[in-house]
Parts: structure tokens; sequence; C-alpha cells
């Protein structure tokens, strides 16, 4: 099982492959774009991509020096057809740097893509949010080499997909960074910090009155502002605890490592850890705890074991007893 990190620059390349990264996904936003189309962005994210050709080539070949393969996030939900021709140049001059695969959302480009250069490996995104065989083959005859799949597919899902779809390799989330609604059909934007973040992280007090006459019970308003503080605190875990992490750097947030063992069994190719702008530390140390947990299955351990030990690493057991945690909360059951 591969485990696939988000890197924004060359040097986080070799400390996170040392960690144990296998493959490494990447942003990429040149000048031009944003002067000829007047948008921040290509691939949905404002910042943490590569700025130029010169950068991202070094990448790419710190990345193979490591014997690690390295993708471009092309992922906007659709593009123009001006951008699809902007997007087509940036791919082919991806690609001749010996960049690895490209990573897509909007079917119209992966078919383009395709035909254009049929030797591509072309990743579908988990914002084209496939959640069967029946996508994922569709996938498949457009092209397609691999299926990331939505945030909230459960185990039994991504492994029946997976045995279903035998010849498109399956890609899930691993670790970090929940999405309050879901992302493929999601139209606003991950501003900067300094902008606000993220628009769906709000802070918005609700104030309860009943239409027409009369007052609220008060046993009833109790009930609808305790139901505010449990949404307040299940945000709270969707995005990463605050972004918080243990005295040795290990994060807190949404999380699959419970799920590695029944991921592996049932036929997953590669875990995701997601976060592009994130901190070196909490990517190093989100590899490196993904990398003990596989070291362990791998070695034979009793799954029931694994995910003991997975809890254990930060620790993180009161985060994990509450669900809200998990990317795979069907774990708890077992």
């Amino acid at each position: 099982m591969k485990i696939v990190a988000p890197v924004v620059n060359v040097e986080e390349v070799e400390v996170l492959s040392q960690a144990g990264a296998n493959e490494f996904y990447c942003g990429f936003v040149p000048d031009d774009w944003v002067t000829r189309f007047r948008i921040p962005n290509l691939n949905r994210r404002p910042s943490g991509n590569f700025r130029n050709d010169a950068d991202l080539g070094r990448a790419v070949r710190a990345a193979h020096q490591r014997e690690c393969s390295i993708s471009l996030v092309l992922n906007a939900q659709s593009y123009t057809d001006e951008q699809v021709g902007a997007l087509l140049s940036i791919a082919s001059s991806f690609l001749d740097m010996g960049g690895d695969a490209l990573i897509v959302s909007d079917l119209g480009l992966l078919a383009e893509l395709h035909e254009r250069v049929p030797s591509c490996r072309i990743h579908v995104s988990s914002v084209a949010t496939c959640r069967n065989s029946s996508a994922a083959l569709f996938c498949k005859e457009l092209g397609a080499t691999r299926l990331i799949l939505p945030r909230d597919v459960t185990i039994a899902e991504a492994c029946e997909i997976a045995n279903e779809a035998p010849d498109i390799e399956i890609e899930a989330f691993i670790l970090n960074d929940g999405c309050v609604f879901e992302e493929g059909a999601c139209a606003t934007l991950h501003l900067p910090q300094r902008l606000g973040g993220p628009i769906c992280i709000d802070n918005h007090v609700n104030l309860y009155k009943r239409r027409g006459r009369g007052h609220l019970r008060e046993s009833f308003l109790g009930e609808l502002e305790e139901n505010d503080r449990e949404y307040r605190k299940w945000l709270w875990y969707r995005f990463s605890c605050g972004f918080t992490t243990n005295e040795a750097g290990k994060p807190f947030g949404p999380c699959g490592l419970c799920a590695l063992p029944a991921l592996l069994s049932g036929g997953i190719t590669a875990v995701k850890i997601a976060g592009r702008e994130a901190p070196i530390i909490r990517k190093q140390a989100s590899v490196r705890m993904v990398r003990t947990v596989l070291d362990r299955i791998e070695a034979g351990e009793h799954s029931k074991l694994v995910m003991r030990f997975a809890q254990e690493l930060r620790p993180s057991v009161e985060h994990c007893k509450t669900g809200y945690m998990c990317y795979y909360p069907e774990v708890l059951s077992q």
C-alpha cells in the first residue's frame, strides 16, 4: 500500500520520503495563469502551490531520486474551454519534466488528456465524487488509472469498489483535513487564513424564536442550544481539532489509522494524507504515523492490536471515542 503525501517545495520531498512516503502530489499556479484568467488558483487552493517551472522540475527530480512518484493536481470542478487549453500546456510541460500522473476531477478534461496524451497516468480526484464501481469503471473507460474516493465513503464501500473494479487503482483518505460538506459539490473557496480561511468554518450565533406569538419553552430552547454546541464541537473535529498536535508534533484531526488493516486487505492501493498548506512538521508526523501502523500490519500483527496501537499513538483514545475524528467511524463498533 502506497502512502501519498502533499508537498509544496523541494525540501519536503526529501523529508517526507525519509519518513516513509512513496508518492507525492502538488499544486502548480504559474503567474501567467493568474494574469490571464484573473483567478488565484487552478486547483481549488490559492496557496500551497509551486509557482514556477524550475521549482516544479526540481521537485520531480527529487522524488525520482528517492524512487518516489509525483502527481500534479488539476482538480477544479470545471474549467472553461480556454482554461482547458492552458491546462493541456501545463500538463504537457509537467509530463516532459518526468511527472508521473495528473489528478483531475473534470471528466471532460480527463477525456481530453487521455486523447492528447494516451500514455499519461490520470488519477480521478475525490472532487469528482465517484462513489461506486460503476463510476470507477466509467472513469477507467475515459482513461483513468486511479480513483481517489470521497472522504465519506465507508470501508465496505471502498473495498467493494476495489473488488468490482480491479483494473483501476483505488485511493482512500487516511489523515487530516475533513470537509463539512461534500467537497465535490462545494462552490466556496479555501481562503488564506488572513482572509478568514475556509468559508464553511463559521462562528455564527443562532437566535431562536417562535413563529407567530408566544415564546419557546425553556426546555426546548435548551435542546437547541445543546445541538448548536454539539455542532461546533463536530466542526472543531472536522477541521483537524483546530490543527492541534500533541507534544511530539503528532496531529489530531480526521483519521483512518484504525481502518488500515481493513483497507489493506480490501485491495485499496494507496492512502492519502491531506493538507498541502500544512507545516512540514505536521506532514512529517502524519507520514510517520501511517508508516508505523502499516509496518505492524505488514509484520502480521492482529488487526485489533493494530487498532489499539493506532489509537494510542498520539494518544487519541478520548478523541476517538466521540467518533467525530474518524474518517471511518464504523471501526469503533468492531
